[in-house]
């Protein structure tokens, strides 16, 4: 008989591709990993795992087995989901991330209005960008990710998953109180071409917007500064070093010495939330859903 924590071991291995990989993603030891599979190998009587260089690669008949492996956990995954909701109850555990400023603008919310209402259910959460996070419910690592993407940029999402929206959330401008463009209604991303823009890391999805964005209105961006945070970067605004995009989302409080102007072309990010098709009738999931929705009505 397969034991199932094996083959779980197995699929993490398979898709993370390193021994320490799975083990993060399991959150287990490298030791723990390497112990399940040894079982794995005399259960099967077959070699999975060959050395390659440092790290392990997967024989044919890993590769084999991995396929069956995943296929069953979807199976289990299943069958907890339809136990689950034939019980109707909110228990167990539930992990998920957000990316930062969903994390500071939603979570404090809806995580503490899970916890009043559903005492029965243990939340994990963790701050990652979207494209980290997506990945995470692909693997298994995570139930429920908050992404977002931009009205004239979507996110790709794998097959398998399932999307709710929380909320619409409006950009604007921001710039120190002094700026040529501070007392104006509305501005245009073309009339900062000579400014210095504080955005995001280089290849995160909300950065690559941005430069999506400026060059198509014939503006070749100039990029002082890089943070992570609205609220670094909204600091650097209000010290003079530039002008960044702040979404209502995660900003407040408005760091002094620091004016919002919206855009004439209204900007709005998308913000929601994706998860396992194969999960989709646990109410856990469900409740989730519903407190980040809630959290989300209360920001604008």
């Amino acid at each position: 008989m397969l034991n199932l924590e094996r083959l779980r071991t197995l699929d993490a291995l398979a898709r993370h591709g390193s021994v320490s990989g799975a083990a993060d993603g399991l959150h287990v030891t490298t030791s723990a990993v390497s112990q399940q599979m040894s079982k794995l190998e005399r259960e099967v009587g077959q070699q999975l795992l060959a050395k390659n260089g440092r790290g392990v690669r997967l024989t044919d008949a890993g590769r084999l087995l991995a396929d069956h492996a995943a296929r069953i956990l979807s199976q289990v995954e299943l069958a907890q989901s339809d136990l689950e909701a034939q019980r109707g109850q909110v228990v167990g555990e539930l992990r998920l991330s957000a990316f930062p400023t969903a994390a500071r603008g939603l979570f404090p919310t809806a995580l503490a209005a899970l916890r009043a209402d559903h005492p029965g259910l243990r939340v994990r959460s963790c701050e990652l960008e979207p494209e980290a996070g997506v990945a995470g419910v692909v693997r298994g690592d995570l139930d429920l990710a908050v992404v977002l993407d931009w009205y004239n940029k979507p996110m790709p999402l794998p097959d398998g998953l399932v999307k709710a929206s929380i909320l619409d959330d409006p950009a604007e401008v921001a710039m120190p109180v002094g700026h040529r463009l501070a007392d104006r209604a509305e501005v245009d991303l073309a009339e900062f071409a000579e400014d210095e823009w504080i955005t995001w890391g280089e290849g995160e999805f909300c950065h690559e917007w941005l430069m999506f964005t400026l060059r198509s209105k014939g503006v070749e961006p100039h990029v002082g500064h890089r943070a992570a945070e609205t609220h670094t970067q909204l600091s650097m605004v209000a010290a003079g070093l530039g002008v960044c995009i702040a979404p209502v989302l995660g900003r407040r409080p408005m760091a002094e010495g620091v004016v919002t102007v919206p855009l004439r072309q209204r900007v709005r990010r998308h913000v929601y939330v994706v998860w396992r098709a194969d999960a989709d009738r646990r109410p856990s999931i469900r409740a989730a859903v519903e407190a980040l929705r809630a959290a989300g009505e209360g920001v604008h």
